[in-house]
C-alpha cells in the first residue's frame, strides 16, 4: 500500500487540515498516524513550503505526496511601510489569484498581526472600507493560517506575539474555516503562538457566538459594538437588523459564562453619533453587567474608497472629546483602552483595509 499510495489517492490540498484530519488522511491510506503529526509540524510549526523539505519522511512518501497532494500557500505580492509607526501592510495573493490584506503592527511590548478571513465582506458596515469593496468568497483555514506564516517569515527579528482576527471579512460568517484555523493554532505542535494571544472580532452573529462557546476553544472574543442603541447600530451596521444587539448580548453572556473569559467591546468613535453623554451611560450599564472592557478606536478616513451615502458623512470625534469620553467611563469604574491609530498613512489602520479591484457584492456570505 505504501508504494502504491499515489494510485489510491486523489489530488489533495493538505494545507488547512487539522491534526486529526491529517492523521486520518495517512491512516486511511496505509500509513501510520504519526506521519500526520510529522506533516502537521512541518507545515504549521516549521512553516515549510514543500514536501521535499520534510526530511523525516521517507523518500518514497515525499515523492508520492508531491504527485497526489499539494501545499497551496499565499504569496506576498506587495507591501507598504509606515515610516511614522513601523506598521507594515501586506498584500497577499491566493492560488486562485485573489488578493487580501494583512497588517503587522510592532509595539513596545508586543507585535500584533491583523489577519483576514474573507475576500471582502458582505456586511456593509458604514465605517469600514472592507464593507465598501463588497464580497467575493471565504478564505480557507490554510489561507487564514498562511497570513501568519508569510508575515512571520518576513519579520524574523520581531516575531508575531499576538493575532487579531480583525482584518478583511467577518470571521463568524466563515465559521468552519475560522474554527479550523484556531484549532491549528491551539495544537501543542504549533509552538509559535497560543490561543491566549489570539482575539476573534465579530460584528455579532449570535448563533455562531454560541457555537464558538461550545467549541471547547477558549478564544478571546471582541464584539464590534459601536452603539448601545438598536436604531443607531442598525443605521451604521445593517447586520443589526438580522442579528439585533439584544440577541447578541444574550449570546455574549452565554459565551462569558461558558468560557469564563472577559469580552472586549470595540467602539469606533463617530462625531455626533455615538459620543454623547447617553452613550456613556449606556456603555457603563452594559459593561457593569458582565466581565468586559472597552477598546475605543478613532474613526479612520475612508476617502481612499470614495464612499457614498452615510459612509461619506461620517466624521471622527475630535481627540480631546474622545479622551473626555474615555475618562467619563473610567470614572464609572469601566476598563477602557484608548487605541492609538497606526498605519492610517498607508490605509492600514482599523477599518481601512480594502482591495479596490474587487467587484462589489459578487455573492452572498455564509449566513447573511
Amino acid at each position: 500500500m505504501k508504494t502504491d499510495m499515489k494510485s489510491e489517492l486523489k489530488k489533495y490540498n493538505l494545507k488547512g487540515k487539522t491534526l486529526n484530519e491529517l492523521c486520518e488522511f495517512f491512516t486511511s491510506n496505509g500509513e501510520p498516524a504519526f506521519r500526520g503529526e510529522q506533516v502537521f509540524k512541518w507545515m504549521y510549526d516549521d512553516l515549510v513550503n514543500s514536501f521535499d523539505e520534510m526530511l523525516n519522511l521517507p523518500k518514497y512518501l515525499r515523492q508520492n505526496l508531491n504527485e497526489i497532494s499539494e501545499i497551496n500557500t499565499l504569496k506576498i505580492t506587495g507591501s507598504q511601510f509606515s515610516e511614522r509607526t513601523g506598521t507594515k501592510k501586506y498584500i497577499l495573493e491566493t492560488a486562485e489569484g485573489n488578493k487580501i490584506e494583512s497588517v503587522f503592527i510592532p509595539e513596545e511590548k508586543r507585535t500584533t498581526l491583523c489577519i483576514s478571513t474573507q475576500i471582502g465582506c458582505p456586511l456593509d458596515c458604514k465605517f469600514c472600507a472592507t464593507g465598501l469593496m463588497g464580497y467575493k468568497k471565504n478564505l480557507s483555514a490554510g489561507e487564514i493560517f498562511d497570513q501568519y506564516k508569510m508575515v512571520k517569515k518576513d519579520n524574523p527579528v520581531k516575531p508575531v506575539t499576538n493575532i487579531v482576527y480583525m482584518g478583511m471579512g467577518e470571521p463568524l460568517l466563515n465559521f468552519k474555516e475560522t474554527l479550523k484555523s484556531l484549532e491549528i493554532f491551539s495544537e501543542e505542535l504549533t509552538t509559535g503562538i497560543s490561543l491566549k494571544k489570539i482575539t476573534v472580532s465579530t460584528v455579532g452573529i449570535s448563533p455562531k457566538i454560541i457555537e464558538l462557546a461550545d467549541s471547547g476553544l477558549k478564544i478571546k472574543l471582541a464584539l464590534s459594538l459601536h452603539s448601545c442603541f438598536e436604531d443607531i447600530r442598525s443605521k451604521i451596521m445593517p447586520v443589526n437588523k438580522k442579528y439585533s444587539l439584544n440577541e447578541n448580548l444574550e449570546a455574549i453572556r452565554y459565551y462569558v459564562k461558558k468560557t469564563k473569559t472577559r469580552i472586549t467591546f470595540e467602539y469606533v468613535m463617530l462625531d455626533g453619533i455615538n459620543d454623547r453623554n447617553e452613550d456613556v451611560a449606556a456603555l457603563a450599564k452594559l459593561c457593569n453587567s458582565f466581565p468586559s472592557k472597552i477598546n475605543i478606536i478613532p474613526f479612520n478616513s475612508l476617502e481612499h474608497m470614495n464612499p457614498k451615502g452615510i459612509a461619506a458623512e461620517l466624521k471622527p470625534t475630535p481627540r480631546n472629546r474622545i479622551e473626555t469620553f474615555a475618562q467619563k467611563l473610567r470614572d464609572r469604574n469601566i476598563t477602557v483602552m484608548l487605541r492609538n491609530t497606526q498605519g492610517d498613512d498607508i490605509a492600514a489602520a482599523c477599518g481601512q483595509l480594502a482591495i479596490k479591484s474587487l467587484t462589489p457584492a459578487l455573492s452572498k456570505g455564509e449566513g447573511v
